[in-house]
């Protein structure tokens, strides 16, 4: 009898992070479920021009690494996804077959993928999926309307100038004076990009003017926020719909002043997966009471943003004050964060099936809610009120 659960595991993408979703797919996601057998996986590449793919060699990271992966997706039939009482998956062709697919697990960094948009499809398509829904998703991914949000929560955030690349053009010495009265030295971050890309920060105007230029290469949205000097950095991973489990809170140990995405991915040896963890301390060693104010902030923030399935809360902390500020929330940690959960006792595989589970559990959630409502108002229509 075969009763094992369909597993569309869905990474790659039109976005900045393409290369950090499939390392985030592959480690710990595909090698976990295939290891576990409790599984069918079916790995599902978007290419970078945004085609559909499944083939079984996707389920091996070194074939990403090959030089001629154009060449041989150029002789594969594209994947169709197809919303029949579900999420099937189409392989088209004389030989052609249909998967339903019983979860959807996504491995997506940034635009078109984190931010909303691949969530929205599955919704629409009735397929429970791992992680945070469309709004989380959405709000995350910017990072300034997330902190008026946080902010609204009464969680600190660290002052800021946000524009977009309209009003960089057309009103840029208003926005310069307004960034000139924030505490110097800054950073500049798109708004809508994880992985640290095109992170920068600027001590003095001329930097600022490249670190913005560089920045609009990227996004067309830009924070300018105040840097707090030799800060205590610290993220916190969550997991949970309603009821939440914590990780460790992580303090990453980085060599350079700017933990920009070649630290983060690059440097040292980051072989195990995502995230340089060469360079952390779980859990962070912090006196219990700033400890106790990023878990508090770290959940408020988690339940105010509407986060279910997982997350990632990240901080900065003054060294003097001990001011706790919360920096962003991240939907989909790199690598699912899976060397901090780890250290709590919960190994790459058991975290991929409980956020399944988790998916099954809100989807089912879901169901239970009216999403009809039956009115007379087409019987009224074309009367005197809609030809007015």
């Amino acid at each position: 009898m075969h009763n094992k659960k369909t597993i569309a595991v869905i990474f790659g993408g039109q976005s900045v992070e393409h290369d950090v979703s499939i390392i985030t797919a592959h480690i710990p996601v595909i090698g976990s479920l295939r290891a576990s057998r409790q599984f069918d996986v079916f790995p599902v590449y978007i290419a970078r021009d945004g085609s559909w793919y499944s083939h079984s060699t996707f389920n091996d990271l070194d074939f990403f690494k090959r030089a001629d992966i154009d060449a041989f997706l150029a002789k594969q039939k594209k994947l169709r996804l197809l919303f029949d009482g579900g999420l099937w998956l189409e392989w088209p062709g004389l030989w052609g077959r249909r998967v339903r697919i019983d979860v959807a697990f996504p491995a997506m960094h940034g635009t078109l993928g984190e931010d909303g948009s691949l969530m929205g499809l599955l919704r629409m398509a009735g397929v429970p999926f791992v992680g945070c829904d469309i709004f989380a998703s959405a709000v995350a991914m910017d990072k300034s309307i997330t902190k008026r949000i946080a902010a609204a929560q009464g969680i600190p955030v660290i002052p800021d100038v946000v524009f977009t690349r309209q009003e960089w053009k057309t009103d840029a010495n208003a926005l310069r004076s307004r960034i000139k009265e924030l505490s110097w030295p800054v950073f500049v971050k798109p708004v809508h990009l994880g992985s640290s890309i095109a992170l920068a920060k600027a001590k003095q105007s001329f930097e600022l003017e490249n670190a913005i230029e560089a920045a609009l290469h990227y996004d067309d949205k830009i924070l300018v926020e105040e840097s707090i000097e030799d800060p205590i950095e610290v993220t916190l991973p969550i997991m949970g719909n309603d009821v939440l489990q914590l990780a460790g809170i992580e303090r990453p140990l980085h060599s350079t002043e700017l933990f920009d995405f070649n630290e983060k991915y690059l440097s040292g040896n980051a072989k195990g997966g995502g995230v340089n963890r060469q360079y952390s301390e779980i859990p962070a060693r912090l006196d219990n009471d700033t400890a106790e104010q990023v878990i508090s902030y770290g959940k408020r923030a988690y339940r105010a943003l509407g986060c279910e399935g997982i997350a990632r809360i990240d901080f900065l902390i003054k060294k003097d004050s001990k001011q706790v500020y919360l920096v962003e929330v991240n939907t989909l940690p790199g690598s699912l964060y899976c060397h901090n959960w780890r250290k709590v006792g919960i190994s790459n595989s058991e975290l991929v099936t409980r956020l399944i589970m988790l998916a099954e559990e809100r989807f089912a959630a879901q169901k239970k809610i009216t999403h009809a409502f039956r009115s007379n108002i087409l019987q009224k229509a074309g009367g005197k009120k809609f030809a007015d």
